[in-house]
């Protein structure tokens, strides 16, 4: 398990760490359905996010938690949109 703010920073949702602890923070993001309030939930593979991203809302399922931040292409395999 991983945090949230750590994984929206691992999968480059976000620039920082410290802008999604402020999404999390302010309530930007839903995890399985559920409005969240604290960065430091828990998020593990099989989990649903549902977040804004400009003027669009998705929603990705977390297919797995990386260690450090790492290429785009790296970013990309730890989640799939759903449609």
């Amino acid at each position: 398990m991983s945090r949230l703010d750590k994984w929206l920073f691992h999968a480059r949702f976000c620039r920082t760490r410290a802008l999604a602890q402020a999404a999390a923070a302010a309530g930007r993001v839903r995890l399985n359905g559920r409005r969240v309030e604290k960065p430091a939930q828990m998020v593990k593979p099989g989990d649903i996010l549902t977040l804004g991203r400009g003027a669009e809302v998705m929603a990705v399922r977390v297919l797995t938690l990386a260690e450090r931040r790492g290429s785009a292409t790296e970013a990309a395999r730890l989640y799939e949109i759903i449609e």
